[in-house]
């Protein structure tokens, strides 16, 4: 019997050797080193079904740099994988969710050198989600050494490492699938296959590549690459074969990207095509909850929390637009009464005509453009603009300052599209932080993308009066905020500079002045929130935005 199994392996590796299918060309361009770390890496991965809760079962992530990137996956090169958020969207009381994914690895590398740990702490009734195949690729038995053979076949061949001489047999993608498979039911537990997140690469109209940016402005549809033909088609023929769920994550969220166009899919991205920046992480741990939810007869939704999408709180009347305002206190304060401070969208029914439109003030003090991005509160507004919605933002006064250290919350200086990851002094987490211009931009983007009708507000003047004129602030958010839009002609009202302009002629000094602030030279009295409210009428009258038809 030992001899006849031997003779056979020698069959196959010799004719393997001679007729085997090319593996599939690496056309990523990226060198993951990550599993090149394991020993650094596996000090940040949990032990296998560590977080368990009580009899509770665990939902186990099984998938590459997509799902964990980094050898830490701490996002300290600013890439995130969508593993990290995904435990976001489950009921942690009754599952919990682990990532035991890891950058660089292949089907055939995670199932030879990662798998079996993972496998140790799988229990009856527990869910384990596959999402590999962006590493099936490269040579067979040299360098990464980590491609599987094309296809979904049960052909193999053996072949020996170049560097190591160790000899190993490699089965088709398909077949590591059925393995995964086959190893999750031996345990009693549920194996769900996930396809492949979509990669920052676009098809025109033709159905031909588009590889510039010049080229993808040109063109009127615009559809984001799928593998229709390669892992998509192999994985739901797997599925088929072997009964098991097959969650459509790749087609989520280029339906997403395809509505988005390619600017904002670009920043979904961190250094490269493939490798998704926090908001691109975020958009996949979101479509893989929502692919879950779409699936039929997949058990694993009923552990998943309510997908309704996070929004403003208000009432919205039918035929009448909604005015969002956006920005810091000096839109929104403590707004109580005559002796607290206010922000002057708090007062803006005295220049809107709310029976044309519905007016809502998501201000928030103390926020920059970055931090208003980062604590969700852009996204509460952006899920809540309707076609005809109008969108005001106004930020600077908190934009400047501490990036790093202190309430970390500046933005990278000028309006040119920059980032950079930064370390915070506060928890020693890393944070990628644009520049002005780019988080207006987005703003600008998003409204556009929805329907809306962006206006760019500059921040207001503060009670300083260096050479008996009212200070005027260039070279800052002041003047970035008209750059901007003028580059994307949006609507500008220049409040900085019209009521610095009103407070010279009728104040003439800080003394005077101080009646239209409170407590400070920056927050306005309610005298001073009126007057700001009136300095945009002003403005938009200005314009040839149709929202100064809404005015009083």
């Amino acid at each position: 019997m030992l001899l006849m199994f031997c003779a056979c392996v020698w069959t196959i590796a010799a004719q393997n050797t001679d007729n085997a299918k090319a593996p599939l060309e690496d056309v990523n361009k990226v060198r993951d080193l990550t599993l090149d770390s394991l020993n650094k890496a596996n000090t940040a991965r949990p032990i296998p079904g560590s977080s368990r809760k009580g009899t509770n079962p665990v939902l186990f992530l099984v998938g590459n740099s997509t799902m964990r990137t980094g050898t830490l996956g701490n996002g300290n090169n600013g890439q995130w994988g969508w593993g990290y958020f995904a435990h976001e969207y489950f009921d942690e009381n009754r599952i919990t969710v682990e990532n035991h994914a890891l950058g660089g690895t292949s089907s055939r590398t995670f199932y030879n050198r990662l798998w079996p740990a993972v496998l140790e702490g799988v229990k009856p009734g527990d869910w384990v989600i596959i999402e590999l195949g962006h590493n099936d690729n490269g040579p067979y038995d040299h360098g990464r050494a980590r491609a599987s053979i094309p296809g979904i076949g049960t052909d193999s061949m053996v072949v020996t490492i170049k560097e190591t001489g160790a000899v190993e047999t490699v089965f088709s993608y398909g077949e590591y699938m059925r393995k995964f498979i086959r190893d999750v039911r031996s345990k009693g537990a549920y194996p769900v296959l996930c396809s492949l997140t979509p990669r920052n690469s676009w098809v025109g109209a033709d159905g031909a590549p588009i590889a510039t940016t010049e080229d993808l402005s040109s063109q009127r549809s615009l559809t984001i690459t799928r593998k229709r033909d390669t892992f998509t088609k192999w994985q739901q023929e797997i599925a088929s074969e072997m009964n098991v769920p097959w969650i459509d994550l790749e087609g989520t969220t280029a339906r997403k990207f395809e509505a988005y166009g390619p600017w904002k899919v670009n920043y979904m991205f961190y250094l490269d095509k493939i490798h998704t920046s926090e908001f691109g992480a975020k958009t996949n741990a979101r479509s893989a909850a929502e692919a879950i939810a779409a699936c039929d007869g997949l058990a694993l939704k009923e552990y998943l929390l309510p997908l309704d999408l996070p929004k403003e709180q208000f009432v919205r009347e039918p035929g009448k637009p909604v005015v969002f305002f956006t920005g810091d206190s000096t839109v929104k304060n403590e707004d109580k009464d005559e002796n607290s401070m206010w922000g002057w969208a708090s007062v803006a029914h005295t220049v809107f005509n709310t029976k044309k439109c519905t007016l809502v003030n998501a201000a928030k003090a103390g926020r920059s453009a970055r931090t208003f991005v980062e604590e969700g509160r852009w996204e509460r507004v952006y899920n809540s603009i309707e076609p005809g919605d109008y969108v005001l933002i106004q930020f600077g006064h908190n934009d400047m300052g501490d990036i790093a250290g202190g309430k970390a919350r500046a933005d990278i200086r000028g309006v040119k599209d920059s980032s950079h990851v930064y370390r915070l002094e506060k928890d020693r987490t890393y944070k990628v932080v644009y520049s002005y211009g780019w988080y207006l931009r987005k703003f600008v983007g998003d409204v556009r993308e929805k329907g809306g009708t962006p206006v760019i507000v500059s921040m207001t003047p503060r009670n300083e009066w260096p050479g008996g004129k009212m200070e005027r602030r260039p070279s800052s958010c002041a003047t970035w905020a008209k750059e901007v839009a003028d580059e994307l002609g949006v609507a500008f009202v220049d409040m900085h500079n019209l009521t610095a302009d009103y407070l010279d002629r009728k104040a003439g000094s800080k003394e005077k002045a101080a009646r239209y602030y409170k407590r400070d030279h920056t927050h306005t009295s309610l005298l001073g929130a009126q007057l700001n409210a009136k300095m945009f009428r002003k403005g938009i009258k200005q314009t040839d935005c149709d929202l100064k038809k809404l005015m009083k």
